[in-house]
């Protein structure tokens, strides 16, 4: 699933990475560890929501799903005279 999740968000990071985008590559990030740790309790079996107290960044890191937080490149402002 990783493998194929990793060029969808390499391809938003690249579209969207100029300009203000920063709140949203990280509202992305949150709902796409919220969504895989979700996938992952269903896999186990494991009842219940409390997916952020199993599943924290360490373990979405350590599954090398690319993250967009950080990736935003601010414009430079110039002038024209």
């Amino acid at each position: 699933m990783v493998a194929d999740l990793n060029p969808v968000l390499r391809g938003w990071a690249a579209y969207f990475r100029n300009g203000n985008s920063g709140r949203k590559f990280n509202a992305v990030d949150g709902y796409v560890h919220e969504r895989l740790a979700i996938f992952a309790s269903r896999k186990h079996r494991l009842r219940g929501r409390n997916w952020t107290t199993r599943f924290t960044y360490g373990w979405i890191t350590r599954l090398g799903v690319y993250r967009l937080t950080g990736n935003v490149h601010r414009a430079t402002a110039r002038a024209s005279r």
